[in-house]
C-alpha cells in the first residue's frame, strides 16, 4: 500500500515539477544540449565508397559552388559531374552552400579541392558541419518555432498545453534532430522558414509571409507540399476582402502578394534569369523525373502498392501524371474547405493535411520528407497534443531503417523514449479533451508495435530471400497509421466551425 501511494505521488508531482521548473531558456539549453549529443554519432555513407551519402552531398555542393562560375552550377561538366551528386536543389540551397564552402576554403581548404576532395573526411571536418548545421538550426529553425508559438497564444486561448510545453514539444522532436544532426541534412533551414511564414500570417504580416515562404520553397523544392494552403488561404482572404469591402481593396491586396512572391523570386535566381537554358537547366535539376517514384522503402501508397505490383515498370511519365492526379484529388477537400473558410487554424490543419496527401501519394518521395508532416502537425499540437504527438512519434519510427544503416539506433531509442517520457507528463496537464480510454490504449497498441518492429529490426535476420523485409513491414505499418491520420485531420478540418468574424 505505501508503495502504492508513494507511486502516485511521484506520478502527480512530476508534471507539477515541470510546470514549475520549465521554462524557454532552459528547453532552449536542453535542445542545443540533445543535437550536440547526437552529433558525436555517425552521419550518412560514413566511410563508405563509391557515393558515401548525404554527408558527402552537401560538402561536394561546397566543393562545386566555390570552385566554378554560378552559371555552370546545375550544368554538367567536367569539373561538375552529375551524376556524382550534382546540385538539385533550388538556388537558395546553393548560395548557402557556397557561403559554407568560403569558410571550409579558408579554414580546411583540402576539403573543398575541385576533383580531389571526394569522400573527404577527418574529425575537425565533421566538427565544422556539425557545427554548420547547429549555426542555423539556431539562427532560423529555434528563432522560427519560438516566434510562431507566442503569435499563436497571442489568439488562441483555449489550448490545452501551455506555450512552454507547446515549443519543448516542436524543439525536442526527435525525427528532425536525427535527421538534421545525426545523418545530416540542413532541413531546419527550410522548415525553420517555413514555420516563421506561418508565424508571420498569426501576426498578419502579409508581405513577410510571402518573402518567408518564397525563401523555403526556394531552399528545398520539397516545401511544395505546404504551397496550396498558402495560396488558398489567401485566395480565401482576397474574396473575403471583395464581399466586405471592394474590389479596389480586394486588388490591392492581390497585388501585394504577387509582387512579394515574384521580386522574391527574381532577386534569388538573378544570376539564372538572363538565360533560358540556365532557368530550364535548374527546373530540370530540382525535378527530375528519372528517379521513380519513391527511393528506399518509404511509408506511402506506391510502396506498400509497390509489394503486389512492382511500378518501376511502369513509365516514370505515367506513373508521374498517375501521382499529380491522385495527390491532386486528395488535397481539394481541405483546400477548398480553406477556400471557403480562410482561418488560421484551419490553415494549420490543411498544411497538415496537404503535406500528409503529398508524402502518401505525389512522386519521388523520400523518407525524410515525413518531416514536412511532423512540423505543422507539431504547431498544431496545443489543440489536440494526444493525436499530434502520437503522430510524430511514428514519423520518427517510419525513419528507423535509415537510422540503422547510419548507426543511428542508439540516440534514436534514447530520443524517442526521453520524448515519449516528456509527452506522457505533459498528458497530466491536460484537462479540456478527456481521451477515452479505447482511444488510449489504442495509442499504446499502435506504439507497443513500433517497440516490436524495432526489435525485430535490430535482432532478428531477416530471410536472404527477403533481405529487406523488416524495412518493409516497418514501411506498410507507418503507412497503414498515416492513412488513417490523414482522414482524422481531414475531419478535424472539416467539421471545425469558425466564426465569421474570426475567419482571419
Amino acid at each position: 500500500m505505501s508503495l502504492y501511494c508513494d507511486t502516485m505521488i511521484y506520478k502527480n508531482l512530476i508534471p507539477i515539477y515541470l510546470q514549475k521548473v520549465l521554462d524557454e531558456k532552459l528547453i532552449l539549453m536542453i535542445a542545443v544540449l540533445f543535437r550536440w549529443l547526437v552529433s558525436l554519432h555517425d552521419y550518412s555513407g560514413k566511410s563508405k565508397t563509391p557515393m558515401y551519402g548525404d554527408y558527402e552531398a552537401q560538402r561536394h555542393w561546397m566543393e562545386v559552388t566555390v570552385s566554378i562560375p554560378t552559371t555552370q552550377w546545375y550544368f554538367n561538366s567536367s569539373d561538375n559531374d552529375l551524376l556524382y551528386w550534382g546540385l538539385d536543389y533550388p538556388p537558395l540551397t546553393a548560395y548557402h552552400s557556397y557561403l559554407n564552402g568560403l569558410l571550409l576554403k579558408k579554414v580546411l581548404p583540402e576539403s573543398v579541392q575541385l576533383n580531389t576532395s571526394r569522400g573527404f573526411e577527418s574529425k575537425f571536418h565533421k566538427l565544422l558541419m556539425r557545427y554548420s548545421v547547429l549555426i542555423v538550426d539556431l539562427l532560423i529553425f529555434i528563432p522560427g518555432v519560438c516566434w510562431f508559438f507566442r503569435q499563436f497564444f497571442k489568439i488562441k486561448n483555449n489550448n490545452q498545453m501551455s506555450q512552454t510545453m507547446s515549443i519543448a514539444m516542436a524543439l525536442l522532436y526527435p525525427g528532425l534532430i536525427l535527421i538534421d544532426h545525426g545523418h545530416f541534412q540542413y532541413n531546419c533551414v527550410s522548415l525553420g522558414l517555413f514555420v516563421a511564414s506561418v508565424a508571420s500570417i498569426f501576426a498578419n504580416k502579409t508581405i513577410l509571409t510571402c518573402i518567408l515562404f518564397s525563401m523555403a520553397l526556394n531552399y528545398k523544392q520539397m516545401e511544395l507540399y505546404h504551397a496550396f494552403p498558402f495560396f488558398f488561404y489567401y485566395i480565401g482572404i482576397i474574396y473575403e476582402t471583395f464581399k466586405k469591402h471592394s474590389f479596389v481593396t480586394a486588388l490591392k491586396t492581390l497585388t501585394i502578394l504577387v509582387l512579394s512572391v515574384t521580386i522574391t523570386f527574381l532577386i534569388l535566381w538573378v544570376p539564372f534569369i538572363s538565360d533560358p537554358k540556365q532557368i530550364f537547366q535548374v527546373i530540370y535539376r530540382i525535378f527530375p523525373l528519372e528517379r521513380g517514384v519513391f527511393e528506399d522503402k518509404v511509408s506511402n501508397i506506391w510502396c506498400v502498392i509497390n509489394v503486389f505490383y512492382k511500378l518501376r515498370n511502369i513509365n516514370n511519365k505515367t506513373m508521374a501524371t498517375t501521382c499529380l492526379l491522385t495527390t491532386f484529388i486528395t488535397v481539394l477537400p481541405t483546400c477548398l474547405d480553406l477556400l471557403k473558410n480562410p482561418s488560421k487554424i484551419k490553415c494549420l490543419l490543411s498544411l497538415i493535411n496537404c503535406s500528409l496527401s503529398f508524402f502518401l501519394f505525389s512522386f519521388q518521395v523520400h523518407e525524410k520528407s515525413i518531416l514536412l508532416v511532423a512540423i505543422p502537425v507539431l504547431m498544431y499540437a496545443p489543440q489536440n497534443p494526444f493525436m499530434c504527438t502520437w503522430f510524430v512519434s511514428l514519423t520518427t519510427f517510419s525513419m528507423l531503417p535509415l537510422l540503422i544503416r547510419d548507426n543511428l539506433l542508439v540516440p534514436f531509442i534514447s530520443l524517442s523514449l526521453i520524448y515519449f517520457i516528456v509527452h506522457y507528463n505533459i498528458e497530466k496537464f491536460i484537462s479540456q479533451q478527456k481521451d477515452t480510454l479505447k482511444l488510449h490504449l489504442l495509442r499504446n497498441i499502435s506504439l507497443f508495435g513500433c517497440v516490436i518492429l524495432t526489435f525485430c529490426a535490430i535482432a532478428l535476420k531477416p530471410p536472404s530471400k527477403y533481405p529487406d523485409l523488416w524495412s518493409l513491414i516497418i514501411s506498410v505499418y507507418s503507412c497503414m497509421h498515416f492513412v488513417l491520420f490523414l482522414i482524422y485531420f481531414n475531419y478535424s478540418q472539416l467539421m471545425l466551425q469558425v466564426p465569421k468574424k474570426k475567419l482571419y
